[in-house]
């Protein structure tokens, strides 16, 4: 499929119609964070339950530093007329506001230039849908983080919160975070730190798991 980022480029500064206006995309974003999360297509039932979750965790996003936006291959007309349903599946006053804008990619211009259609899904007249994308892009606008889900299978919004949480610990932080970390659970030293530096960077201390290689790698700080 053409078209894709890797981990580590710039975010195309792309221009796009949304339910709050026309964007610049380098703009919107600012000094944030962002997370750009495509679905397959409107009006449809895994991603009125996606976006409804979203538009709940939004809150916890926003005390982050995050600023979210949705995309699929829909009119903003469509995205207002659904974010009613969304909006009544969280059990609220069906308005068209989310807490979040959705991008018109109607012509899939920018699904296509991401990487972001899935080509076993397709529409009524045969056209590729976009997939279950999430892209998360630090302040300087580069990508942190990907997930690609098919079509048939829904994201874990908690989950990309908790991704959120280590991506931001450990850009400022040398540390890393382990298997099923949570904000708030101890850490690991990033092997390049020596003993020494580990003392001075990490006051609460180092635990060091004793492994039979005999290899001090394994070592936990609790979270700075």
């Amino acid at each position: 499929m053409p078209g894709g980022l890797l981990l580590g480029d710039e975010a195309p500064n792309f221009e796009a119609d949304t339910t709050v206006g026309r964007i610049r995309f380098h703009d919107f974003l600012g000094d944030s964070w962002g997370i750009l999360f495509s679905h397959p297509r409107d009006f449809t039932p895994v991603c009125t339950t996606e976006l409804g979750r979203a538009a709940k965790l939004a809150p916890e996003f926003a005390k982050r530093n995050v600023k979210m936006i949705a995309l699929s291959v829909d009119s903003v007309q469509d995205h207002l007329a659904w974010s009613k349903d969304i909006n009544a599946y969280n059990g609220d006053e069906p308005t068209e506001k989310l807490p979040y804008p959705i991008i018109d990619d109607h012509k899939r211009d920018l699904a296509i230039k991401l990487g972001m259609l899935d080509p076993d899904e397709q529409d009524g007249q045969g056209m590729p849908l976009t997939a279950r994308v999430v892209f998360i892009f630090g302040p300087d606008k580069k990508l942190k983080l990907s997930i690609l889900y098919p079509a048939t299978t829904g994201r874990n919004f908690d989950e990309i919160l908790r991704v959120v949480d280590s991506l931001q610990l450990t850009a400022y932080k040398k540390v890393a975070t382990p298997v099923d970390w949570k904000h708030g659970d101890s850490v690991m030293v990033v092997p390049t730190i020596s003993e020494e530096e580990a003392k001075k960077l990490f006051p609460k201390g180092v635990f060091t798991k004793e492994l039979p290689s005999g290899k001090k790698y394994l070592r936990y700080t609790p979270q700075p």
